[in-house]
């Protein structure tokens, strides 16, 4: 891992990053801290994976937006050598301790990391990832490997992202690829140095371009801003990195907290936050500004609350100040506030907004160079069926096939085993069974 970055040139050989050392060197103790990740994932269990559609492709083959269709963790927590397909609807399943949380987990750092978020802030616990029974280097080094594919107008482009946990939180190795050529491929050549060596294909003449990166950032994302495309070679590496930062950008991470959710929420812009305690100031601003997802979300309500529900209202004071949200009993009844609901009414609510809502709703920043008619909302959903009732579940997993079948919303989240039973074989749902 601290050898000094070799020869580069447009041949590198498919199976390996140029310039580190393989991720697993033979003998080497399980978990040891690799140089980069494989070009080659070790042996997949049968119980850690699944087949799942991809999204929905246009004419010749080529998908329309760019997603994350495959998740890889290669050496992380409870997980090795696992390989997770992701469709638009991807459930995870397994007993307790399966792993569920670290696949999302996993997914949700390639996505920070994706938006040019720094490591440290990723991964603010780096020791809690790596994997069961990991044994030091001989230099007292640990570490997990990650990587993803990002299927999109590009063609399938791979990721692969090597991160030391210990002694020094830092990226030791990351890949970039696509039909086998390496377009990115970064080493530690100097551990005494906040850096690492990259290079990216460059073509022609020179081959690859070789400059330093930082080791606390993901260089796949810092290469629109250094590459300047004027060459074949740099479109190409541009047009690849590019879409893996547009779907890893379009990632919601998503896990309604109802005890903050039941207190008037302060006005502001209307952008849903990951826990949803905003929730009621996100209805004003859907009521105000889409009639259709307001009515839909309505429909969904009558669905997945109990009593009557003529629909969903909000209390602004008359001078300002906070937002109660109100579900409108019609009239025979006083509404009811959002506040006296229960915790799974108040999940369902919050989860249904965000399947039939889109990015300028969200807490989120997605890439802002394309179209939101060109991008996929990833949500992730820890827990997805946590406090719901059957009906509920239900009511919002039909709700995620018919959002996710128009290919502009995504889903992957953790469920129980009912529900996972319950939806196994139905049409646009993917189970992956973990632990079995």
């Amino acid at each position: 891992m601290t050898a000094p970055l070799a020869p580069v040139d447009s041949a590198a050989p498919p199976g390996g990053v140029p310039g580190v050392a393989p991720a697993v060197r033979p003998g080497a103790a399980p978990g040891a801290m690799p140089g980069a990740a494989s070009g080659a994932d070790s042996a997949v269990p049968a119980a850690a994976t699944a087949t799942a559609a991809g999204p929905v492709p246009a004419a010749g083959g080529a998908h329309l937006r760019p997603a994350v269709t495959e998740l890889r963790l290669s050496a992380y927590g409870a997980h090795r050598g696992a390989r997770f397909a992701l469709g638009p609807v991807t459930l995870f399943a397994g007993p307790s301790g399966s792993g569920k949380s670290q696949v999302l987990e996993a997914y949700g750092a390639l996505a920070a990391l994706g938006a040019g978020t720094a490591l440290e802030e990723v991964f603010p616990d780096p020791r809690a990832r790596i994997p069961d029974r990991a044994v030091p280097d001989a230099e007292r080094r640990r570490g997990f490997r990650i990587g993803c594919t990002v299927d999109g107008p590009a063609g399938p482009v791979r990721l692969e992202l090597a991160v030391q946990a210990e002694p020094t939180l830092r990226i030791v190795g990351e890949r970039l690829s696509a039909d086998g050529q390496i377009l990115l491929g970064t080493a530690l050549r100097d551990p005494g140095r906040r850096s690492v060596q990259a290079a990216w294909l460059t073509g022609g003449a020179t081959g690859y371009t070789r400059a330093p990166l930082p080791d606390d950032r993901l260089g796949t994302a810092l290469l629109p801003l250094r590459v300047a495309g004027a060459t074949e070679g740099q479109r190409r590496v541009l047009a690849a990195a590019e879409q893996v930062v547009v779907a890893l950008r379009s990632v919601f991470p998503c896990d309604p907290r109802p005890e903050r959710m039941r207190e008037p929420a302060a006005q502001g812009e209307g952008r849903l936050l990951g826990d949803c305690a905003n929730l009621a100031d996100v209805l004003r601003r859907t009521r105000l500004e889409c009639a259709t997802r307001y009515g839909l979300l309505t429909e969904a309500a009558r669905n997945g609350c109990a009593g009557p529900v003529a629909g969903l209202d909000v209390r602004v004071p008359a001078g300002g100040g906070p937002v109660t949200g109100l579900l409108d009993r019609g009239a025979v009844r006083p509404p009811t506030e959002l506040g006296r609901l229960g915790a799974g009414e108040l999940r369902f609510l919050s989860l249904a907004l965000v399947l039939l809502t889109g990015p300028g709703v969200l807490a989120m920043d997605p890439a802002a160079e394309l179209l939101s008619a060109q991008q996929a909302l990833t949500v992730l959903a820890d827990g997805f069926d946590r406090d719901l009732d059957g009906r509920q579940t239900a009511e919002l997993l039909r709700l995620a096939v018919l959002a996710c079948g128009r290919g502009q919303v995504r889903l992957a989240a953790s469920v129980g085993g009912a529900c996972a039973t319950a939806v196994r074989g139905m049409p646009g749902i993917s189970v992956v069974d973990l632990g079995a």
